[in-house]
């Protein structure tokens, strides 16, 4: 029986995270056969039951695909709320944690806390780690569905959003926010992204969120103060090269509209020998209105008026927020058309009926001839920090999953429940409309940023990820009471074959696959720690699946 764990004590300081995706990238499976054979009880008891899937105290078979917060918060409550639920959580890389482990800031160590707690989630004899397994590429989903009850997606956001603007994709030293994160973090997709930090003063940042916010506290930070993190020794090594001094953050409105939270800027405005350009009076609102503002508003309202401490003349680096800009296109010099020499902007104005509001929007603001006003920030270094959005798996369309492209989620119930949506020319972009009534898909869930979107922090994720929990518990209280309950994956066949892994197994072994266990996890964990003592810091990831599972020969 899984130990109890109380609600109390495993919500954590989880206050703020950003966001790279829980789900993680490309890797070779070619070096290492683990010990995969998990016996349970659930294989033991299957012939304590019928197979018509209708018992009170059938045990629930539940994959989870993802092993970032979404993930392991799901498989914690369902393992609380389930007493026979057994749960297979299936990771693209050897290692888990998703955006704890590759999205989290290495100077917030605090945020990386929960990790303790999926640790005692996974100790669970009813929990199972299935790491380096590419769900859709190295193993096909289908093959997962007549061995689970039920299918629950927690992947996150693997893609970050485009600006599709000129020069975009053609000219060289802009760089994906998202991609820059998992380059520091020590993410395997992203270790080769080598920036070029050294080719000049100046970099802007598109996007104003707490992503772009830790971008700018990166290049503006001491070297020897992100020494004493768990930074990867390359990005180290870089970010002692650079000679960026000027870091420029942009957003398409004003600050009142701002994403980012206070105790973001308020970690950049801190740091010393940095200065803070102050912000045009006229973008703040009067001072009499300020104080009738919400608390969380008003707070970061008077923080960013107040600016920075830190003089001109005692600055070695600086940095601006400078709003109502949205990025026309790219450019290179004449001499290096190629190479990233200034960006163009198109100036925006605010809603004059209410430019204070959270929510006003902004509209170009034009020049007396009519034409959009333009201003051009010279730079070599660019970050696009403008969201992330989560991609469909290869093989939903055998599960009858109709990807949602324009929203980038699995279409739900809002409680996790998949459903479909009505056909279209383009079901990807399918909205539900008219008299259409949507129909859950049996068995499949999801949680996380691939049910409501890339927004959110931590403490969100946890209960978003609840919520679908305790529809799948309520769904198998339904189905185990009743034959008219809701269905599940295979109830029309009888219901599921209840092997779970052990009947993934074999079809994994046939391609060549090399899964690793939770022990192997904790081996590459040492491993780490070792050679973070090693460099006088708390660990040194291994920034290559290679490496990682060469620990394990």
């Amino acid at each position: 029986m899984f130990y109890e764990m109380s609600l109390a004590t495993f919500t954590m300081n989880v206050s703020r995270a950003r966001n790279i995706c829980a789900r993680c990238f490309s890797h070779s499976s070619r070096f290492y056969a683990s010990r995969t054979r998990i016996h349970t009880p659930w294989i033991l008891q299957r012939k304590q039951f019928s197979s018509n899937g209708v018992q009170s105290r059938r045990p629930l078979r539940v994959a989870v695909v993802g092993s970032g917060p979404a993930g392991f918060y799901a498989a914690y409550r369902l393992i609380s709320k389930v007493e026979d639920a057994f749960v297979d959580m299936y990771e693209q890389l050897p290692v888990p944690f998703g955006l704890v482990r590759f999205g989290v800031a290495p100077d917030h160590p605090e945020v990386k806390n929960c990790q303790e707690k999926f640790t005692e989630v996974a100790t669970s004899p009813r929990f199972n780690f299935i790491g380096n397994i590419d769900l859709g590429v190295d193993l096909p989903l289908r093959s997962l569905k007549p061995h689970y009850d039920a299918i629950l997606f927690a992947y996150g956001a693997s893609k970050d959003k485009e600006l599709r603007i000129p020069g975009e994709n053609t000219i060289r030293g802009i760089y994906s926010a998202r991609a820059f994160v998992g380059w520091y973090n020590g993410l395997p997709e992203c270790r080769d992204l080598a920036p070029d930090l050294s080719s000049g003063e100046d970099a802007v940042v598109i996007g104003q969120g707490n992503v772009a916010m830790d971008v700018a506290r990166v290049l503006l930070t001491d070297v020897d103060v992100l020494r004493k993190t768990d930074m990867s020794e390359y990005a180290l090594e870089e970010l002692a090269k650079s000679k960026i001094k000027r870091v420029t953050v942009v957003g398409r409105r004003g600050p009142m509209q701002a994403a980012f939270t206070i105790k973001e800027v308020r970690e950049i405005l801190q740091l010393p020998s940095v200065f803070f350009e102050p912000i045009p009076e006229h973008l703040f609102p009067p001072e009499s209105s300020i104080k009738s503002l919400p608390r969380v508003q008003k707070r970061i309202t008077q923080l960013l008026a107040k600016g920075s401490l830190t003089k001109p003349q005692e600055a070695s680096k600086s940095w601006s927020l400078d709003f109502l800009l949205s990025p026309h296109s790219f450019h290179g010099s004449p001499s290096h058309p190629d190479v990233l020499s200034y960006i163009k902007f198109s100036r925006n104005q605010l809603d004059p009926a209410d430019p204070f509001s959270p929510t006003a929007r902004v509209t170009p603001l034009l020049q007396e001839d009519g034409h959009v006003a333009h201003i051009d920030i010279p730079t070599s270094t660019c970050f696009r920090s403008i969201g992330y959005q989560s991609l469909p798996l290869p093989g939903f369309e055998d599960l009858d999953i109709q990807f949602n492209y324009s929203r980038g989620i699995i279409p739900n119930d809002g409680q996790g429940r998949v459903i479909t949506t009505p056909p279209t020319p383009d079901s990807g972009t399918a909205e539900l409309s008219g008299d259409y009534e949507a129909r859950q898909v049996p068995g499949l869930y999801c949680a996380g940023w691939v049910k409501r979107g890339p927004t959110g922090v931590i403490a969100s994720t946890m209960t978003d990820a609840f919520d679908t929990a305790d529809a799948i518990a309520t769904d198998w209280a339904s189905y185990t009471a009743s034959s008219h309950g809701h269905a599940f994956l295979n109830s029309s066949e009888g219901g599921s074959s209840g092997l779970g892994w052990e009947g993934v197994l074999p079809t994994a072994r046939k391609l060549g696959l090399h899964p690793t266990n939770w022990e192997d996890w904790e081996r590459i964990d040492r491993a780490e720690i070792e050679r973070g003592k090693a460099a006088g810091k708390v660990r040194e990831k291994f920034g290559r699946v290679e490496e990682m599972l060469e620990v394990l020969r």
